[in-house]
């Protein structure tokens, strides 16, 4: 992608891919298809996690095509969360945004969500709730328990499918989140940030697709993953460094941007 075409980019959309050679192309076309049509320029960044297969091939050959795609390429995989934190390293348009390469979620869907994040007059979080999902009923029990669990230890954050994505947001706000999560934690931390930020979350109902192609990356050991993440976000001193760090965001009735400000200090 050109720099020209990087500055003229309103959204900035990661898409973590791990051995994604089977549906990228299918999945990365109609997201630039269906922001096409909506007339919002955007910067496609396709993260070469690590993977083992093609998918690098695949990703050269859209930028090849003159195709509006940002290519970063990590060379060992460390997780879901790094893959998303090595692109949104390089986003640059005022909407920024991740999601997974699998096509669970519409491109139209996708789409939507970054334009709520565009008109909502300010700061705010936008995100999918995936219903209908053709998972298994374990797959569901899993996600159903642990939604429930991170409620129970963190109160209310705003969402009761807190992995649900896309999340897209303005850059101000994902630099005020100063994310860290390199695993699959990396959703939950923007949740609980989101909500010590008093910022809005707008969480609407989509259906959930098939995968596209490939297979799921998430393993039994997600789950013990989760559980000592949680541990250490409640009592670990992660959050509270990050707390000192931040003040909350607040809002008049006439600004479209917010005022946190990593480090306390004054907007820009």
């Amino acid at each position: 992608m050109t720099a020209t075409a990087q500055n003229q980019a309103r959204v900035s959309l990661v898409m973590p891919c791990y051995n994604e050679e089977e549906c990228l192309r299918q999945t990365a076309g109609a997201l630039l298809e269906a922001f096409a049509r909506r007339n919002l320029p955007l910067e496609l960044i396709l993260v070469e996690n690590g993977s083992r297969d093609r998918t690098g091939d695949v990703i050269d050959a859209l930028i090849a095509e003159g195709q509006p795609v940002t290519k970063v390429v990590v060379e060992v995989n460390e997780g879901y969360g790094n893959g998303v934190l090595a692109g949104l390293r390089r986003a640059g348009a005022p909407i920024v945004g991740f999601l997974c390469a699998d096509g669970q979620v519409s491109a139209e869907d996708t789409a939507k969500t970054c334009e709520e994040v565009r008109d909502a007059g300010r700061p705010i979080l936008a995100k999918v709730r995936r219903r209908f999902r053709k998972d298994s009923w374990r797959r569901k029990l899993v996600s159903i328990l642990y939604n429930a669990g991170m409620q129970g230890v963190f109160g209310w954050l705003g969402s009761i499918d807190l992995n649900g994505n896309p999340k897209v947001m303005p850059l101000e706000v994902l630099r005020a989140m100063d994310l860290q999560s390199r695993d699959w934690f990396l959703d939950p931390e923007i949740m609980i940030k989101a909500k010590y930020l008093g910022l809005p979350i707008l969480e609407w109902d989509v259906e959930g697709l098939l995968r596209q192609g490939g297979k799921s990356n998430v393993r039994y050991s997600t789950c013990l993953q989760f559980g000592k993440n949680i541990l250490r976000y409640r009592l670990g001193g992660l959050l509270t460094e990050w707390k000192k760090s931040v003040r909350r965001f607040a809002y008049s009735p006439v600004a479209r941007s917010a005022t946190a400000v990593p480090g306390g200090g004054q907007p820009r």
